[in-house]
């Protein structure tokens, strides 16, 4: 560990300098957001659930939000690595050297899991939700009129957070190595772990049997991958406070 003791107001001096670079590389990422949005529109609009639609803007500034959420959207993941990193830098000298390497590749594998969430659910899950909302509509012979910017509410609303779930096992993984929690405390609050992400899943799928097991499953498995990963992470900061002691 670092043996520098720092005061408590120097904490916040450095905590405030993290913060003032990750808002600085935000607006920045804004600014990069504002080129990038207009493509990324224009391809979900053309995408076959899209074209399932006939996609308006019932007000004037339906375009305009719907551009300024994309780019607020673009900046917060291209300024992900860099809350990371800064969350990381803040936090590493109360940590063993090995256990600064180690902790500091998880930003990556971080990032890599947040878009592998948000592929399963843009590839997979909306797909199947948006054709249940067609079936439901055609059956009842209903004629949707969707507004665009209820459209990409919803695409958002049902991907975003599976980019924010994939991020258990780098969270567990994380933790475990602050010493915050265990595998063997993750084991027996199981079941009530189950609990909040059957509530979860149906926060975010349709009243549907077949699309909430395609979300509640998935979540069981990252839960019990995130035990086997604690583990792992458990027995690794083990051996390295017992090499640091030994030195």
């Amino acid at each position: 560990m670092n043996e520098k003791q720092m005061s408590v107001l120097e904490h916040i001096e450095e905590l405030r300098k993290r913060l003032l670079i990750v808002v600085v590389f935000f607006f920045m990422s804004v600014v990069g957001g504002f080129f990038l949005t207009k493509p990324i529109i224009v391809y979900l609009q053309h995408t076959s659930e899209a074209e399932q639609f006939a996609l308006n803007a019932f007000r004037p500034t339906d375009p305009f939000m719907v551009y300024m959420q994309f780019t607020f959207i673009i900046a917060l993941i291209l300024t992900s690595p860099v809350i990371l990193y800064q969350l990381w830098a803040f936090v590493s000298p109360g940590l063993y050297e090995t256990e600064r390497r180690v902790t500091l590749s998880y930003i990556p594998i971080s990032l890599g899991l947040f878009l592998l969430g948000l592929s399963f659910s843009y590839f997979i899950l909306f797909p199947f939700v948006v054709d249940f909302m067609n079936r439901i509509s055609n059956d009842l012979e209903i004629n949707q009129v969707i507004g665009i910017h209820e459209y990409f509410r919803f695409l958002l609303q049902l991907t975003l957070p599976f980019g924010l779930l994939f991020q258990l096992p780098v969270v567990v993984m994380f933790l475990t190595r602050l010493g915050l929690i265990t595998p063997m405390l993750l084991v027996s609050v199981r079941r009530y772990a189950y609990f909040v992400l059957l509530v979860v899943a149906a926060m975010i799928t349709p009243p549907e049997l077949i699309s909430h097991l395609m979300v509640t499953v998935p979540l069981f498995i990252l839960y019990e991958i995130s035990i086997v990963i604690s583990r792992f992470a458990y027995r690794k900061a083990q051996l390295a406070q017992m090499k640091e002691m030994n030195k």
